[in-house]
């Protein structure tokens, strides 16, 4: 051990009780139950669906209210006071409409407070006092830890308590400490969140589930293919940055690039409106409760239409620069018949329909027109300068990664490229042949370059980070190509088709699986892959638990997008000390649901596995964390005073 290191450390602990304590503090905290896990996945902006399923904990929280108070609550006190601990601010509103007179709210102001200590305790049992305090509102700190910590209730503190509690409600405090206490039994019932990819597209409030995010106690993010799209964009990719602005406007979500992130989009639409007329393939896909005028539409089906042929025109350059990528096929722009409106694909000849070519000189047809050049420059310089986005895609980069091992689990959003041998798919990158954790190592160095040099926009860095979205041993997309242009121009449906990597055929068998967490150094007997990403139809009988528990898929579909498709609005896993239980949910209505009619989007805990025994800090990665903070302690214990 570095000696100078330490004397710095010795400075913090200045006598040798100090450090023993420490010492003592750190190995007690080993043996005590490890930490409640929370997974999420695919959130694609579903911020209300999101908000609602992280104030539950998934129904960590009901189990928690079920198991103290089985036999104190009716099933509808049991609902409302669920919801208060949701919703407090909103349900206090409402109940004091409900009371005629002080004295009766006062009274159920009482009940309440005692009930929202008892579970503030129950769910803070297995935390040190120091971690539980952390977690407390700072104004009622000490209030809180006197009625947490209740000592001779029945004979000398009794009136003491009652004193304390009584006083709140007098000087007008009450609300503001139950709310107080609801948002500290949410954060003790999780107490790490891991978001398994796609925080963005589709949905419409992206960046409040950034900002949430933000500000959560415990969090880590693997990257999913439309985060990796926008950090692309950030990092200075004009082809990741057309593709986010062509989903927003897909999917009537444009206010998201221009409101939110405050990038002007005048430029666009003028080019947009010069060369482009009304289109049924591109006009945006609208939820039933969307308020959009006609007009609007027809703007939006017109930007829809410029920014895709820009990101057409931008995909080419990429792939005849880059031979690794393999992807000389899908240079569409140069396969098509422009005066028979004709596109030759895979050896067959396909007409096409609802084309937008006016933009595209056909001898060049990668070439940008000097507008749009101007344009998306222009674009590009504003994504990089917002000062909003500057600070969601730090966090998602500073936070997150490709692939996390954690707890002996594996956390990916999309897959390992596989052959259909279910061995590890080899992609040559100049010269190098590349698989498994190697290549996904080599993917998230290239994407850490290409942001830390936003700067250049046309490395190789940056064309591996639109490899990562669309390419065929990209562990994000999983697929052999990308079929927009097929989907937007194409009438035959064969040319649809996007066809899946082997993985997610091989990830149902247990082998594979092992033969996974193998390659990235886990346990294969212990540990499981938690996997996001493909939308798991369990409407047509699809088991999210696959390979005998050893595949676990979480994304269940909090789109709005994939519903009719899934059955369900999104899966979630909860990993506490004794196993891991899947949870489904179903479609998430509106907080106003919850609060006037008590009703919750948990549907059914399936049993994962469970533990043979209790697990421990000790077992985790926060315990060895620990047992190297206390090694170190051990070492300034006997350099600094068993010597002295």
């Amino acid at each position: 051990m570095d000696t100078k290191y330490l004397d710095l450390l010795a400075e913090k602990y200045d006598c040798e009780e100090k450090v023993a304590t420490e010492i003592i503090n750190l190995e007690a905290i080993l043996n005590l139950p490890k930490g409640t896990e929370h997974f999420v996945s695919d959130l694609h902006g579903e911020y209300h669906a999101f908000q609602h399923v992280l104030r539950n904990g998934s129904g960590n929280v009901k189990e928690k209210i079920k198991d103290l108070f089985k036999e104190e609550l009716s099933q509808n006190e049991f609902n409302e006071f669920a919801t208060l601990v949701y919703y407090p601010e909103e349900k206090l509103q409402l109940v004091k409409k409900t009371f005629e007179s002080t004295q009766l709210l006062n009274q159920w102001y009482v009940k309440t407070i005692e009930r929202m200590i008892k579970l503030t305790a129950f769910s803070s049992s297995k935390y040190t006092r120091s971690k539980v305090r952390k977690a407390l509102p700072e104004q009622f700190v000490y209030i809180i830890e006197e009625l947490l910590y209740k000592t001779d209730e029945l004979t000398n503190k009794k009136e003491y308590y009652t004193k304390i509690i009584n006083r709140i409600i007098s000087l007008g405090q009450a609300s503001k400490l139950i709310t107080g206490l609801a948002y500290t039994i949410q954060r003790l019932v999780v107490d790490h969140l891991h978001v398994v990819g796609d925080i963005f597209d589709r949905g419409s409030h992206p960046e409040k589930i950034m900002d949430t995010l933000m500000n959560y106690h415990s969090v880590d993010l693997q990257w999913g293919n439309h985060d990796v799209l926008w950090i692309g964009a950030y990092a200075g990719s004009k082809v990741c940055l057309a593709n986010i602005i062509r989903i927003c406007a897909r999917y009537n979500n444009l206010d998201i690039i221009e409101d939110v992130y405050g990038i002007n989009l005048i430029p666009l639409l003028n080019l947009a409106e010069k060369y482009y007329d009304d289109n049924p393939a591109f006009r945006p896909k609208l939820n039933s409760d969307a308020r959009i005028s006609e007009n609007e539409k027809l703007q939006i089906t017109k930007i829809h239409q410029a920014i895709s042929m820009i990101q057409f025109k931008l995909e080419m350059p990429i792939i005849k620069r880059c031979p690794d990528f393999k992807m000389a096929h899908r240079s569409l722009l140069e396969k098509i018949n422009y005066t028979r409106q004709t596109i030759s694909l895979n050896g067959k000849t396909y007409a096409l329909k609802n084309t937008c070519f006016a933009t595209v000189n056909p001898d060049h047809p990668e070439q940008l027109m000097k507008e749009e050049e101007q344009v998306i420059e222009k674009l590009l310089f504003s994504i990089q300068h917002s000062e909003k986005l500057a600070r969601h895609m730090n966090f998602l980069i500073g936070n997150g990664s490709l692939y996390l091992k954690y707890n002996g689990n594996l956390l990916i959003h999309g897959c390992i490229p596989l052959n259909e041998d279910g061995s590890m798919k080899k992609m040559m990158i100049m010269g190098k042949a590349y698989s498994g954790k190697g290549l996904l190592d080599l993917f998230e160095n290239y994407l850490r370059y290409s942001c830390a040099h936003p700067e250049v926009s046309d490395d190789f860095a940056t064309d591996m980070v639109w490899y990562l979205w669309t390419g065929e041993n990209s562990s994000l997309f999983g697929k052999k190509e990308m079929t927009t242009f097929e989907r937007y121009f194409i009438e035959n449906k064969e040319t649809h088709v996007e066809q899946k990597n082997p993985y997610y055929q091989l990830r149902e068998r247990e082998e594979t699986c092992r033969k996974i967490l193998s390659e990235f150094d886990l346990d294969p007997d212990e540990g499981h892959i938690i996997n996001g990403h493909t939308p798991v139809e369990e409407i047509n009988g699809e088991n999210p638990i696959k390979a005998n528990g050893k595949m676990i898929v979480i994304d269940g579909g909090f789109s709005k997008a994939y519903q009719s498709k899934t059955g369900i609005a999104g899966y979630t896993l909860l990993y506490n000390s004794y196993g891991m239980q899947l949870v489904a949910h179903q479609r998430f209505t509106s907080k106003e649901d919850v609060l006037l009619k008590g009703t919750d989007v948990l549907s059914v805990k399936r049993l994962v596995d469970r533990e043979l025994r209790r697990k421990k800090v000790l077992e985790t990665n926060i315990g060895k964390k620990l047992l190297e903070q206390i090694a170190v302690l051990n070492d300034l214990l006997e350099y600094r005073y068993t010597l002295m």
